[in-house]
This record gives structure tokens, C-alpha cells and sequence, in this order.
């Protein structure tokens, strides 16, 4: 018997992912599960580019707007989550797309993650204090002595892996590799379709930075301001637009160089997707952007045959 299929459509930033899987969803009967890791925030709404409100109209979405800006949100949380809508979009008779480019959050949702500790809040500030005194070098060399093998795996300035290694080393006094080793809860009852949207780098980067232009002309200073009264720290209030967005408020940029930050630090981010995407199995690559009339046609036929 032929397993049900899943839709992914991954990708860079700005590439045209939820033009795409609209399309997909509202051709073929489906619904739609986002996989980005700020837009499960609520209240963040310009810097973490959400499907419009006439996409959210159109087509089901799930997993957006979902958890309190203060709440801590993990790769975990989303794959247990998403697996949910997911089975839940099958009973009703449709089709689940899966859309976004965070790609932990994706691949915990297909592979699944290795049964590790709870956090611990406690631990985690007194290696960052260290880290924060003597560098995150210091923590690469304690994780070398703990776990040899996920230390050759995380680089050495990777604070926030480095910090997750030796608290899983430390709270389940086994090694964070060998965990791995031992498996993880792979998705099952389910054939997946991966479709990769790859445009060509000049045109991604225009597209990139008029968005993130765009954002700051719609008001992402005014929302960041407002964000950061009701939210003082919280963790979004550090992704990318957002960040620079409070640099220049705390008077540290000018407009200008906010605006130029990041619109950088969105080409990096892209840059790093696409690195971690080419790592993904089987996945269909095709040339352009999402929003294109022929590359959804393409789409199309893909998931029909």
C-alpha cells in the first residue's frame, strides 16, 4: 500500500516558499505547516515575514502565532507539534505542505531527535558565565574532554551548541554522541517530497534586500519599540531585522546602517541555508523563485505524479 505524502518546501529566505506552497495547497487540497522558528512568535509580525493575511485566508496555515514571545520554543517542541498538524491534516482528507527555511526545525520534524535531557536553565547560565569570562573556547575544550566526537562536530565559537553538548553530557552522564548513535524518532507513515527552490544568487540578494528595506518602510522600528516594552529580552527580539532594528533604537546604528546590517545578515542567512539544505536527502531542485507562474506549474505536476 502506497504511504500518504507529505509536501516540503524548503529553501533560502526570500526565495518565494509560501507563494509556492499556496499555490500547492490551494491546487491539490492541502494545508499548510509553516517551519520557521520566529514566526511561532506572537506579536512579531513585519520582521518575521508571515504569510500575509489574504495567503492565511486562502489556505490553512498551522504553527504560526502559537507561543508567548517570552516562552523558550525548541526544535523538540516544534517536531512534536508539527507531526501533530500533520496527522491531523491527513485525517481530514488533505494534504500537509510543510514551509519554511529553519532548517533544525525540519530536519527534527523528518529525522527526529535523539532522546535528550530536559533543560536545564540553572546549568546553562553558568556555562554561558564562563563562556561569557574565558570564551567559548573554554567550553570547547570541556566538551572535548566529555564527548570527543561532538566536539570535533561543533566549532569552537558555536556558544549555543557548545552550551547544549556538555548540558546533555553533564544531565544524562552518557555522551551527546553516542545518543545520536543510539538513534533518534524518525517520521514514519508518511512519503515526503522535498522541493527545493534554488534562484539564481544575484537575483536572491536584490530580492533580499529590497525585503529587508521593506521591512523597515512598513515598520519594523515602531513594532520592535513596542516589542521590546512589553518583551524586555526576549529571544526573537534577537533574530535577524529585529536585532538591527533594536541596535538602532538603543542608538547604537544610524537608520541607515540598520537598514545595511541586515540586509547583510539576511544574504549570510541564506548563504547558511542553502549550505544546510544541500545536505538534505532526495530533495528536487529547481531554478527560480517560488512566486513563478512556470516553477509552480512544475511544482505541480511533481507532486501529482
Amino acid at each position: 500500500m502506497k504511504l500518504p505524502l507529505l509536501v516540503v518546501v524548503l529553501g533560502p529566505t526570500a526565495s518565494g516558499k509560501t507563494a509556492l506552497a499556496v499555490r500547492l495547497a490551494e491546487e491539490l487540497g492541502g494545508e499548510i505547516v509553516s517551519c520557521d522558528s520566529v514566526a511561532v512568535y506572537r506579536e512579531f509580525e513585519i520582521g518575521a515575514a508571515k504569510p500575509s493575511a489574504e495567503e492565511r485566508h486562502r489556505v490553512s496555515h498551522h504553527l504560526i502565532d502559537i507561543v508567548s514571545p517570552l516562552e523558550v520554543f525548541t526544535a523538540g517542541d516544534y517536531s512534536r507539534l508539527a507531526r501533530c498538524a500533520i496527522a491531523e491534516i491527513h485525517e481530514r482528507g488533505r494534504l500537509p505542505v510543510v514551509a519554511g527555511g529553519t532548517g533544525l526545525y525540519l530536519r527534527a520534524l523528518v529525522e527526529g531527535l535523539f532522546a535528550g535531557p530536559a533543560r536545564s536553565e540553572e546549568l546553562r547560565a553558568r556555562l554561558r558565565e564562563r563562556a561569557a569570562e574565558r570564551g567559548p573556547q573554554y567550553l570547547h575544550r570541556m566538551l572535548a574532554r566529555l564527548d570527543a566526537p561532538a566536539a570535533a562536530s561543533i566549532h569552537p565559537n558555536d556558544a549555543s551548541k557548545l552550551v547544549r553538548a556538555i548540558e546533555v553530557c553533564l544531565t544524562a552522564r552518557q555522551s551527546m554522541s553516542g545518543m545520536w548513535r543510539r538513534g533518534r524518532d524518525t517520521l514514519t507513515g508518511f512519503r515526503v517530497l522535498r522541493i527545493g527552490l534554488n534562484p539564481e544568487r544575484d537575483a536572491l540578494y536584490r530580492r533580499i534586500n529590497e525585503r529587508a528595506r521593506a521591512m523597515f518602510d512598513l515598520g519594523l522600528v515602531e513594532e520592535t519599540r513596542g516589542l521590546m516594552a512589553r518583551y524586555p529580552g526576549a529571544r526573537p527580539l534577537e533574530s535577524l531585522g529585529y536585532k538591527q532594528a533594536v541596535q538602532y533604537l538603543r542608538g547604537e546604528l544610524a537608520l541607515e546602517q540598520a537598514v545595511a546590517l541586515a540586509q547583510q545578515g539576511h544574504r549570510n542567512f541564506a548563504k547558511r541555508q542553502m549550505t544546510w539544505f544541500r545536505r538534505e536527502p532526495d530533495v528536487m531542485w529547481l531554478a527560480g523563485f517560488g512566486d513563478d507562474g512556470a516553477v509552480q506549474e512544475r511544482c505541480v505536476e511533481l507532486v501529482r505524479t
